[in-house]
C-alpha cells in the first residue's frame, strides 16, 4: 500500500488491530503514539460521519513501544552473527572482494569458536587477523589484504557513528513477539519510535533489512490465508529507498516479493508513489493516494507520471482527480476477489477512532512500565565473546616461556563455570533458551534458501 496521510495510516492500523491482526509500524515523525488513547469527537468529525452513514465511536488500541536507540520502549537488538557475512557486507556496501573477505572472517570465527556478537567483537577480529594473528591465519585461509581490512574497518566505524553499536548485541529480539493479541482480541500495535533516526538512514535500512530477513526465515509458510498474521507499516519509505545502495535495494525487493507467503503484509507510506521503486510498487495490491498539488511544470509532469501508476477510470481523469481531492478524501484502488485491480475511486474517509495527536511523556512512561517485553529485552548482556577471548589470547602469547601462565579467574559472567567444563561453542549455544536455538537452526535453513533465490548466498551463525 502507498499512502501519504498520517490520519489515513492511523485508520488502517486501527481496523487491522480490531480484526485481530498485530501491526508493526515505524514511526519516523513520532505522531502515531496517540493511537493508544481514545480520540475526541467534534462537529466536523460528526458531520463527516453523517455523510458516510457511520456513528463515530472513540477508542484506544493496545500499543507496545519499541526503540533502536535511547528512546523509551523495548530495545531491539541483533547480533553480528545473526546478520551473517552476506547481509553485513550489503549493509556496509562492500565490493565483491571485500565481501568475500568478510566471509573469510566469519569462517575463521566459526572454526575458532569465537562468538561475534557486537561491532566491538567484529572490529577486534579485524584487527587480530591483520596484525598479531596474520601469519597463522594466512597459512590456512590465504593471504590477508590489509587494504581490505582497513576499508571494512572504516565502514564499520561509519555505521557506529550512526548509532549501530546500540543495535548490535544481545539479547536478540524474537520476531514472534510482534505477533501478539491482547485480552480483548485486538492485535497489539508495536510502534518503533524512530524520531531520533531521521538523519541516520543507514541504521534505519540496517534494521529494516534484518527484520524482514528474520521474519522471512522464522515464520512458517502460510499459503493463501484469509487475513495476514502480521502487517508492517514503513512510514516515510523514501528515507529507505533514497539512501539505499543498489545491492540493498535488490535485497529489499526480493524479500518483499517472497514475504507474502509467510502471511505478512507490508505497507509503504510516502508522499508520492514515485518514491518507491517500480519493482516494489508493482507488488502492492492496495493503493491510497491523497491530493497532489501542482505549482510548477515539474509538479505537473510528476502528477501525470503518478497517474499512470493507477488503473484507468471511466468516471474521471486520474491526473485531474489527484489534484482536486479535498481534506479527508483519497483515491483508492484495491484487488478484487480475482486479484484484479479495481478502478480508482475517490473516497470520503472516516476519522480515526483514536487520538489524533501524540502522547504526553507520562502516558508513554505508563505504557513502558506496563510492558511485558521491557524486562525481557532491556537488560544489556555483555558476555564473553571474541573481544575478550582474543585479548586474553594476546596476553598469554606475551607471557615469557619461563614464567607461569596467568591463572584464569572467572568473572561474574563465568563464575561457577570453569572454562574447561565447556567449549566456547557450547557456551554460545547454552547461553540462550532452547527456543532461541531452534530459531537459529530455522534461520540458517531459510537463509540458505534465500541464497539460492538470489539474496547473495548463505550465511553462517554459531
Amino acid at each position: 500500500s502507498v499512502t501519504c496521510n498520517i490520519k489515513t495510516l492511523q485508520i488502517i492500523i486501527e481496523q487491522l488491530s480490531s480484526k485481530n491482526i498485530p501491526v508493526l509500524v515505524m514511526d519516523v515523525k513520532g505522531d502515531l503514539s496517540g493511537i493508544a488513547r481514545p480520540g475526541t469527537a467534534n462537529p466536523k468529525i460528526e458531520e463527516r460521519h453523517q455523510k458516510i452513514g457511520l456513528q463515530y465511536t472513540a477508542d484506544g488500541f493496545p500499543v507496545e513501544m519499541l526503540t533502536l536507540s535511547e528512546e523509551k520502549g523495548v530495545r531491539l537488538r541483533a547480533t553480528v552473527s545473526e546478520f551473517g557475512p552476506v547481509l553485513l557486507s550489503k549493509i556496509l556496501e562492500l565490493n565483491d572482494t571485500q565481501a568475500s573477505f568478510v566471509s573469510l572472517i566469519f569462517k575463521y570465527c566459526d572454526d575458532a569458536h569465537l562468538p561475534v556478537l557486537d561491532l566491538k567483537d567484529f572490529k577486534r577480529v579485524l584487527q587480530y587477523i591483520s596484525d598479531e594473528g596474520k601469519a597463522d591465519i594466512e597459512k590456512e585461509y590465504g593471504k590477508i589484504s590489509t587494504t581490505s581490512v582497513g576499508t571494512i574497518l572504516r565502514k564499520v566505524i561509519e555505521l557506529e557513528q550512526q548509532g549501530a553499536e546500540k543495535f548490535f548485541g544481545e539479547k536478540s529480539f524474537e520476531v514472534d513477539d510482534l505477533v501478539r493479541i491482547d485480552d480483548k482480541g485486538h492485535g497489539i500495535i508495536s510502534i518503533l519510535r524512530l524520531v531520533d533516526l531521521q538523519d541516520k538512514p543507514k541504521l534505519f535500512s540496517t534494521f529494516m533489512l534484518q527484520l524482514l530477513a528474520e521474519i522471512y526465515s522464522s515464520f512458517p509458510e502460510e499459503g493463501d490465508i484469509a487475513q495476514p498474521k502480521l502487517a508492517i507499516f514503513i512510514d516515510e519509505a523514501h528515507l529507505i529507498f533514497k539512501e539505499a545502495s543498489k545491492a540493498l535495494l535488490e535485497q529489499i525487493e526480493t524479500i518483499i516479493k517472497l514475504i507474502r507467503s509467510k502471511g505478512v503484509g507490508v505497507f509503504f507510506c510516502t508522499q508520492n508513489p514515485t518514491d518507491v521503486p517500480a519493482s516494489v510498487l508493482s507488488q502492492l495490491g492496495l493503493k491510497v493516494q491523497h491530493a497532489l498539488r501542482a505549482f510548477t511544470a515539474k509538479d505537473r509532469q510528476m502528477i501525470k507520471l503518478t497517474a499512470e501508476n493507477y488503473p484507468t477510470s471511466e468516471y474521471y481523469k486520474t491526473d485531474e482527480i489527484l489534484t482536486s481531492l479535498g481534506i479527508g478524501e483519497a483515491a483508492i484502488t484495491a484487488l478484487n476477489e480475482k486479484g484484479i485491480p479495481t478502478p480508482l475511486a475517490a473516497t470520503l474517509l472516516r476519522a480515526p477512532q483514536s487520538r489524533m495527536d501524540i502522547l504526553a511523556d507520562t502516558e508513554i512512561d505508563e505504557i513502558v512500565r506496563s510492558s511485558r517485553l521491557v524486562p525481557k529485552y532491556n537488560e544489556t548482556i555483555d558476555r564473553e565473546s571474541a573481544y575478550e577471548m582474543l585479548n586474553r589470547k594476546l596476553e598469554i602469547s606475551k607471557t615469557p616461556k619461563d614464567e607461569p601462565l596467568p591463572k584464569y579467574t572467572p568473572t561474574k559472567k563465568t563464575q561457577g563455570r570453569p572454562r574447561q567444563e565447556k567449549s566456547t561453542f557450547e557456551k554460545v549455544l547454552t547461553s540462550t533458551t532452547t527456543k532461541q536455538v531452534g530459531r537459529t537452526i530455522a534461520r540458517e535453513l531459510a537463509r540458505g534458501l534465500l541464497g539460492v533465490l538470489g539474496l547473495g548466498g548463505t550465511t553462517r551463525r554459531r
